[in-house]
């Protein structure tokens, strides 16, 4: 028993330092590109650059209004998302007619690069959160309900002809057999929409919006302030790293119950 926890210990402790020395590795080809290899400053301004404008960013507090907005459109959108997905993927999975229409329908959808119609969202819900809520649907809609009926058309049978056997009611059947069996691969689903939707957000305000963290990067952009650009993408990157650490503890978590 000891020993299977020191191992676990283990290979947690090495997972963590393979990503920390990546992150080391990057951050010292950056700066050796800017310091020995002539990248252009304008291009790709120098680590400590940008670092002296993230912590004025951080400082300012001017981050504050763009980060409520996005986080605001990512959490609508996700919630919109896993609410219809589940019950939808739920209400397909009870029929394996259905399953067999819907599950390759959703798979060729999911395949097509929803974010090649953001401009048709654009046209009908304008440049403000509401295009950007829609595309953040659609887009996380799919591995949501995907998981679902994955989850709850594929649990084991005999698990439900002995649950039949002892009379268990429709609510039985649902809370104590079909719900624990599909609750991981929900679950899967579930972390891969929040990202999804995070990511879309960020790239749809990028493209077109009046708002958020990915104007204010597009906004620095085009007044060529590379550097505070850059510490702006930095700042979004570790949010979206610190979410995804985040929404895979609640999976976790989640899966120990």
């Amino acid at each position: 028993m000891m020993s299977a926890v020191r191992r676990r210990t283990g290979d947690a402790i090495a997972t963590r330092a393979v990503q920390a020395g990546f992150v080391i590795a990057l951050v010292t080809l950056w700066h050796l590109a800017t310091t020995q290899w002539g990248v252009s400053h304008f291009l790709l301004p120098q680590p400590a650059a940008v670092l002296r404008e993230l912590a004025d960013v951080l400082r300012s507090g001017e981050f504050v209004q763009d980060l409520k907005i996005t986080l605001h459109e990512v959490v609508v959108a996700f919630a919109a998302a896993a609410l219809s997905g589940t019950v939808l993927g739920y209400l397909i999975s009870r029929s394996a007619y259905l399953v067999r229409v819907f599950e390759p329908l959703f798979s060729g959808i999911y395949a097509i690069p929803a974010i090649l119609f953001f401009p048709v969202y654009v046209l009908i819900f304008g440049l403000g959160p509401a295009s950007k809520i829609a595309i953040g649907t659609t887009i996380s809609f799919f591995p949501v309900v995907l998981s679902t009926i994955a989850g709850f058309a594929h649990v084991d049978r005999i698990l439900v002809v002995a649950a039949r056997s002892m009379g268990s009611s429709g609510y039985q059947m649902f809370r104590y057999v079909l719900l624990p069996a599909a609750f991981p691969v929900i679950l899967t689903g579930l972390r891969m929409g929040f990202i999804l939707a995070l990511l879309s957000i960020l790239g749809s305000e990028t493209i077109a919006s009046l708002e958020g963290l990915g104007h204010r990067i597009v906004s620095l952009a085009e007044l060529m302030k590379t550097e505070r650009m850059f510490a702006y993408i930095v700042f979004a990157v570790a949010i979206a790293a610190l979410l995804n650490v985040a929404v895979s503890a609640l999976e976790a978590l989640g899966r120990r119950r």
